[in-house]
């Protein structure tokens, strides 16, 4: 196997062209121009995107429907795509990483979400944990904890919302008193994607006093005395990953395990969710593309008052918006993504906007394409129904769509 991401994609590009098609592929292969997402991409970028959308289409797709109905954490399918380097995507490659791109990343996450959202928001979500590891971790912490969390033999959860502090995050209450060269964290995180199935914890705990300056970072791992999880929870979507309570009674955590210094942790928490708000916009897109493309074969095939509802001008222009809010919630996303790699002042306030207008709009696109099916729609047969649910938790997490705003509107007010 080649070093490096790009390397290690390219070499396994010409295996995967080879491979069986599944129904993600007709996503990619029935693109009209108009909606194609490998508009304005380099011809590495296209490299990266065929590898995601084969991936999606052999991997992803043919399982989707079952990993939801039956709740299944797809640990297997996730290891094949870290072996494209999907596990790591913009983490270092010393350290066994892809070394991407912000927008590398978000091409890749909106095509393998054409596969499975819900699987693809999860793998996110670990990539964000690895890339804080990676970003703030010392090199002792990087070469430890980063390859194995790369090549997904060990999975990674955010641990920063509490059952009492959701969108006010600064006012965590989990608390981590130091004791000679151990910190003894008490408290409990909720809503945990990958709680109790996960290897690695990246938690936010209150090392000193109120407010955002009190918090600090901490890797908690799977089997240390004092971790344990709640329920696993019942959700609309998202049911091909775990969610779980993750709670903490007198756990003893290395203070080796600190990420960065004491009272950096709320700082490292959102710079990892800016790129987690760019990831599940990205997620988002993935989920519209997909819903656009079979609304669009839905409306050729199905009859009504004698003649296919393609030929309904009504349902044309309906077509016509959910493709061009697709487009434009692409270029929101890929211009946000651009502004973060490159560390620009108006980099959070660009992803602010990106996730609430992806994941609004995608939302509705979903959602409308449902509609377009009518009763069928509503079936648990047809795919449409599972990007609507898997969709619609994305204008909550990462930050709220509320929260959202409240980063726009600061970033104009303060000029």
């Amino acid at each position: 196997m080649l070093r490096g991401g790009r390397q290690r994609v390219a070499a396994l590009l010409r295996g995967l062209r080879r491979g069986p098609r599944g129904p993600a592929d007709s996503v990619r292969r029935g693109v009209v121009s108009c909606i194609d997402p490998s508009m304005g991409l380099n011809e590495e970028q296209k490299e990266f995107q065929k590898v995601a959308f084969n991936f999606a289409a052999r991997e992803m797709a043919p399982h989707m429907a079952e990993w939801d109905q039956k709740e299944l954490f797809p640990v297997d399918t996730m290891r094949k795509a870290a072996q494209l380097g999907f596990g790591g995507v913009y983490v270092r490659t010393d350290v066994g990483g892809a070394g991407l791109s912000r927008l590398d990343t978000s091409v890749i996450f909106e095509a393998l979400a054409t596969g499975c959202t819900s699987t693809t928001a999860y793998m996110s979500i670990h990539n964000m944990c690895v890339w804080m590891i990676d970003r703030f971790g010392s090199e002792e912490q990087r070469h430890r904890l980063c390859p194995p969390l790369c090549a997904m033999e060990k999975f990674a959860s955010y641990c920063l919302t509490e059952p009492g502090s959701g969108s006010d995050a600064a006012s965590l209450v989990t608390s981590a008193m130091r004791q000679h060269d151990h910190y003894i964290l008490n408290g409990s995180k909720a809503f945990i994607s990958g709680g109790g199935e996960a290897d690695v914890y990246v938690v936010m705990c209150r090392t000193g006093g109120p407010g955002p300056r009190g918090i600090s970072c901490v890797v908690v791992e799977k089997g240390t005395p004092g971790l344990s999880f709640g329920k696993k929870e019942k959700k609309v979507g998202w049911n091909s990953q775990p969610t779980r309570a993750v709670i903490f009674e007198d756990c003893a955590v290395p203070v080796a395990n600190r990420i960065g210094d004491e009272g950096q942790g709320f700082l490292i928490a959102m710079k990892g969710l800016n790129g987690g708000r760019i990831n599940v916009a990205s997620c988002s897109l993935g989920a519209a593309h997909a819903s656009v493309v079979l609304a669009r074969d839905h409306l050729k095939v199905r009859k009504q008052f004698g003649e296919p509802l393609a030929n309904s001008q009504y349902l044309q222009f309906q077509l016509a918006e959910m493709a061009a809010r697709l487009v434009a919630s692409r270029l929101t996303v890929r211009a946000a993504a651009t502004a973060l790699q490159e560390e620009r002042e108006d980099a959070v306030a660009l992803c602010a906007m990106a996730k609430l207008f992806a994941t609004d709009e995608c939302f509705a696109i979903c959602n409308q394409a449902l509609q377009m099916h009518g009763g069928y729609g509503y079936l648990k047969d047809y795919a449409v129904q599972q990007y609507v649910r898997d969709s619609r938790v994305h204008q909550i997490l990462e930050g709220s769509n509320e929260v959202m705003r409240m980063l726009i509107s600061r970033s104009l007010l303060q000029e």
